[in-house]
């Protein structure tokens, strides 16, 4: 079945309609599709070398908007108003992703949001998966498209520029090690961020929290005289302000 999807998927490199397909197979990957466009993508670059960045482009945008399509249909349509999954969640969990998968995915948000979908978008791992949990666990939208546009505009701008540089002989290179040093490259990129924080914000000094005291006081009138009763005193840390 993944064969002939595959070969199906390189077909289109042949046909005067593969940038279109190409915009509609990474758009799909990015919430749904199982095959990466990268097939098609270095499939067409080699064919039209001078076209690589084009179709670089081309697939950027599709898989950028479907990263959007799959945020939306986390966001929108996973769960029904009485608290179930409904039934496109079910179908995911049961043709796409795991259910584990997806809660798992849902806990990294929680810890690194921008860097997980970087390096979903960068690296081997399922993009789609992390698409519909980053709209079902309603992270940041505009951090998720910023994440998604770098990581995705790297992959394959990468991937044309190999080409563009190389021609046919970097084909085999990009199919045995393009994965392998893009994960490498996460990883030492992740790193570097991690270490430099905590470089630069070792040296910082903690302020002690300080305790303000806040006094509401109301005025009682009468006919006779006015005078101020204290009541409540309210003590918060200020390092919560």
């Amino acid at each position: 079945m993944v064969k002939r999807l595959y070969n199906w998927v390189l077909s289109w490199s042949d046909s005067r309609w593969g940038w279109l397909a190409l915009l509609f197979i990474a758009l799909f990957e990015a919430s749904w599709f199982p095959l990466p466009p990268d097939i098609l993508l270095i499939a067409l670059c080699l064919g039209a070398t001078k076209k690589s960045f084009r179709f670089a482009t081309i697939c950027l945008i599709g898989s950028v908007v479907g990263a959007a399509l799959g945020y939306g249909i986390g966001h929108f349509l996973w769960i029904s108003p009485d608290g179930t999954p409904t039934a496109i969640a079910n179908f995911f969990y049961d043709h796409v992703f795991s259910v584990d998968s997806f809660n798992n995915v849902g806990r990294l948000y929680d810890r690194f949001n921008f860097w997980i979908v970087f390096t979903a978008g960068f690296t081997p791992l399922p993009f789609k998966l992390f698409t519909v949990a980053g709209g079902m666990f309603d992270i940041n939208f505009l951090m998720f498209m910023i994440a998604s546009v770098v990581a995705r505009g790297m992959r394959f701008f990468l991937i044309g520029w190999l080409i563009w540089r190389f021609g046919t002989p970097i084909k085999n290179f990009i199919d045995k090690y393009f994965n392998l040093l893009a994960t490498l490259f996460t990883v030492i990129l992740i790193g570097f961020t991690l270490l430099a924080f905590w470089l630069f914000g070792s040296g910082e000094d903690v302020a002690e929290p300080e305790t303000a005291v806040v006094e509401q006081t109301i005025s009682v009138e009468d006919n006779t005289e006015s005078e101020i009763v204290d009541i409540d005193i309210e003590t918060c840390d200020t390092s919560d302000l």
